[in-house]
């Protein structure tokens, strides 16, 4: 039987020994999605990070692809929030996604076709295979974000960590990203994004988890988006459901 893509029994996940998340109680499936929603400042980013090794796993245990967070990075893809790569930096398009195969090449190795093959098929799959030798800072902040999610699929992950995907994105590059997301987990990756935007958690997601703090509930959409669970993590926030559609509301 294929290992759990995640499986977190009574985590605690913080840094330096400070605890950040706790409580959390997770398993994901291949090809599942899980949404991980919550708060600013509610730990979503780090609960990602510690999937990736990058957080410390403080209590409880942690298996990422039947192996420990850190030693899984390697079979594992992530698009960060905010990229590190600077507007004004002369690198292409291409350049970028290349650097999700340095795994597989190295620092020290020759580019093979296999390699070019990879990036160009993740490229078109985000639609940007006509934009590949244009410069990464001349594009829309929509149209960065697709080119990191090339990036982190020309590695082919198994499972793929999106911190706040559609932050600050326009609608086509959105609806881009969504289908792409689909397509992942209809051929067997499995997913984890962090969203505030709970229309994209409800119909995204597979799974949702809600987190500030501490887990307050994980399950399907249905189960956790209704206005009980959504109180609970949100505190003072007060939920309105009307026309099946749910608002948080600042008091």
């Amino acid at each position: 039987m294929e290992a759990a893509a995640l499986r977190y029994t009574n985590v605690s996940v913080g840094y330096q020994g400070t605890p950040v998340v706790t409580g959390v109680d997770l398993e994901l499936s291949a090809g599942q999605r899980l949404a991980l929603v919550g708060p600013n400042g509610a730990g979503k980013s780090t609960l990602i990070k510690s999937i990736l090794g990058l957080a410390q796993i403080l209590a409880g245990t942690a298996v990422v692809l039947g192996n420990p967070p850190a030693r899984a990075r390697g079979l594992t893809g992530y698009v960060p929030q905010t990229d590190t790569l600077d507007a004004d930096f002369p690198v292409s398009v291409r350049q970028v996604v290349m650097m999700g195969r340095y795994r597989q090449l190295g620092w020290w190795r020759p580019v093979r076709a296999a390699d070019r093959q990879a990036v160009e098929r993740a490229l078109d799959r985000v639609g940007l295979a006509d934009r590949a030798r244009h410069r990464f800072g001349t594009l829309s902040g929509g149209q960065r974000q697709r080119v990191l999610l090339a990036r982190a699929i020309a590695a082919q992950p198994r499972l793929l960590l999106l911190d706040e995907p559609f932050n600050g994105v326009d609608a086509v590059s959105q609806e881009a990203i969504v289908r792409v997301l689909r397509e992942l987990s209809a051929a067997g990756t499995a997913l984890v994004l962090s969203t505030h935007d709970l229309a994209v958690a409800r119909d995204l997601a597979d799974l949702v988890c809600l987190v500030n703090g501490r887990q307050w509930a994980v399950g399907p959409p249905a189960e956790t988006l209704t206005a009980g669970p959504l109180r609970r993590t949100y505190g003072s926030s007060a939920i309105d459901v009307a026309d099946g559609r749910m608002v948080l509301v600042e008091p």
